[in-house]
């Protein structure tokens, strides 16, 4: 999962003149020639668009369409494939196709080209963080309609996989082109891509859906602020926003808060501060002192008031979380314990972290302090943390909050605590977090050292599990067994906000719940996007 800051050009300030024209203006949506411009944040800048390297694979595709697709109900249907089938040994796929799906390139799709796809990213592994074809043993044609993948073993979220991996055409990818233009099934094409600055999508006139009303969407890139101040004077659409916005108004524009599976958690390094060998045989140190004792963590899982510090941090935006969320169906949403304050002192009382005059904890001359971490640009994230570590105050707990770049907090992350956000329709994500044969292993991948056998087992029992009702049933108990560790500290399922214009539909009946994508899913249904 790539959680980098783009790194702005020096000219983002100006780019609403640059782009939109200057002053204020009526808003850009009045002429239904000139489509409309919109601001999602500036990740889609950052990462490549071609599906092969992982582009666009969180469950918004505009471009490239997958086999199947998320609905709104966060079910699986289907998109290119109009019909599939399991194995009774969980180990062979067969996806029949739709008829008269054609490329935006005129070209008709066919077996070979979803073939030539998953052969390419399970020969190019290594540049594709986001689609795992480790498990796939082969691809074949079984005709022009039909295609079958064998696995090499029962690997239960192959289905959640063949929703990420958009298609490209064998006969036309271009490793290079399809970084900034990609042809595929989408209901839009990229028409112009300017780097850092605008991504310009016209309609595909071969969409084998529902043509879109909307024929042209330039998607803009700016600060958040800049993107607000243009939204104000009527030069954008849809403009995405922190929460920190909440309270403000433009007229003309309404803010939507849209549902989300994307949570906010802090990761507490579950080790004593020690010195490690890792896979690459290297020496490494990692852990802390503090948050390694379980009675902190728990203390801080069951004493800090979560709505409160949802209010201080994002005007009350957002849904207190203690574990994943209701819209996934692997996700264990049983009543969490919160604000139980005296019971958290109690369990550091009980623990030996003593109060002092000075009004944080200390236990054998070592005060109940750690840094935590959020990152650098991202106001919501700093705020949230601030929140945070001024309601630890009333259990003893002191957290300095600072900021960090994503290089600097690959280094900082295996001994401090950092805010993370994570949140896909893939349940490998609690693997992500929980399996020990992680930890050290490169990325953000069970950073804080968690081990647990018990729960490696089930992770593995959920990932070889023979069906969808067997494994869902596996990942929810993964999720209860490391409950009772609180490795990591879930805060929030935050909302997306944004700023749509009175003029444009964007069908929130047809948004499917938001992964993780800073700002970009809202895209996920633009096809249905209308100018009322």
């Amino acid at each position: 999962m790539n959680r980098k800051i783009v790194s702005l050009v020096a000219t983002a300030m100006v780019l609403p003149m640059l782009l939109v024209g200057c002053g204020k203006k009526e808003a850009s949506n009045s002429n239904p020639e000139d489509g409309i411009k919109i601001y999602i944040g500036s990740s889609i800048f950052d990462d490549s668009l071609d599906p092969i390297k992982g582009g666009m694979s969180n469950g918004y595709p505009f471009t490239n369409d997958a086999l199947l697709k998320v609905n709104s109900e966060s079910k699986y249907v289907g998109d290119l494939a109009k019909d599939w089938k399991v194995s009774d040994d969980a180990l062979t796929y067969t996806f029949d196709l739709n008829d008269g799906v054609k490329f935006s390139d005129g070209s008709e799709l066919t077996a070979e080209d979803v073939v030539f796809t998953y052969n390419t990213v399970k020969e190019n592994q290594a540049h594709n963080e986001n689609v795992d074809l480790t498990y796939l043993e082969s691809v074949k044609e079984v005709d022009k309609d039909t295609v079958e993948f064998k696995l090499k073993e029962p690997y239960s979220p192959f289905l959640d996989t063949t929703a990420q991996l958009g298609i490209v055409p064998s006969d036309a990818y271009d490793s290079k082109k399809f970084d900034t233009q990609p042809i595929g099934t989408g209901a839009y094409k990229v028409s112009q891509y300017d780097a850092n600055q605008q991504i310009i999508l016209e309609a595909n006139e071969n969409y084998f859906g529902k043509a879109p009303e909307i024929k042209k969407v330039t998607i803009v890139n700016m600060e958040e602020d800049a993107a607000f101040s243009s939204a104000k004077a009527g030069e954008l659409d849809v403009a995405m926003v922190g929460t920190n916005y909440a309270n403000e108004e433009i007229p003309g524009m309404k803010l939507e808060k849209l549902e989300t599976m994307d949570v906010r958690n802090v990761g507490l390094p579950v080790r004593p501060v020690s010195e490690v060998k890792s896979p690459s045989g290297e020496m490494v140190k990692v852990g802390n002192n503090v948050t390694s004792d379980p009675a902190v963590r728990k203390a801080l899982a069951i004493g800090i008031d979560r709505k409160k510090i949802i209010e201080n941090a994002s005007n009350g935006i957002g849904k207190p979380a203690v574990n994943f969320t209701d819209n996934l169906v692997w996700a264990s949403t049983d009543d969490y314990e919160d604000n139980k304050v005296d019971e958290a002192k109690k369990l550091l009382d009980e623990a030996g972290w003593k109060e002092t005059e000075s009004g944080i904890r200390e236990k054998d001359g070592q005060k109940c302090t750690f840094d935590l971490y959020a990152s650098a640009g991202e106001m919501d994230r700093y705020n949230l943390c601030v929140a945070l570590a001024e309601n630890a105050k009333e259990l003893g707990i002191d957290i300095p909050v600072k900021t960090a770049t994503w290089d600097e907090i690959l280094t900082l992350q295996n001994t401090s605590a950092i805010l993370w956000g994570w949140g896909q329709y893939s349940p490998t994500v609690l693997s992500s977090l929980y399996n020990s044969e992680l930890f050290l292993s490169g990325g953000y991948d069970n950073v804080v050292g968690y081990n647990n056998p018990e729960v490696d087992a089930k992770i593995k029992e959920a990932i070889n599990a023979n069906s969808q009702e067997d494994a869902v049933a596996a990942w929810k108990e993964v999720q209860g067994l490391a409950d009772k560790d609180h490795s990591n500290l879930f805060l929030v399922n935050i909302e997306h906000c944004y700023f749509v214009s009175d003029k444009l539909d964007i069908s929130t009946d047809t948004q499917i719940p938001h992964p993780h994508g800073h700002g970009t899913p809202i895209v996920c249904n633009i096809a249905d996007w209308k100018l009322k």
